[in-house]
């Protein structure tokens, strides 16, 4: 099993995705923790 951990932190919104055998386990991004 393959996992790629997908990260976008350098600009305002930063946002974070996990694949696991090119399928999406888990996506998140910033402002929904922040509300912003």
């Amino acid at each position: 099993m393959t996992f790629i951990l997908g990260l976008s932190a350098f600009y305002h919104d930063s946002a974070a995705t996990l694949l696991a055998d090119g399928k999406i386990v888990a996506a998140v991004q910033e402002e929904r923790f922040s509300r912003k």
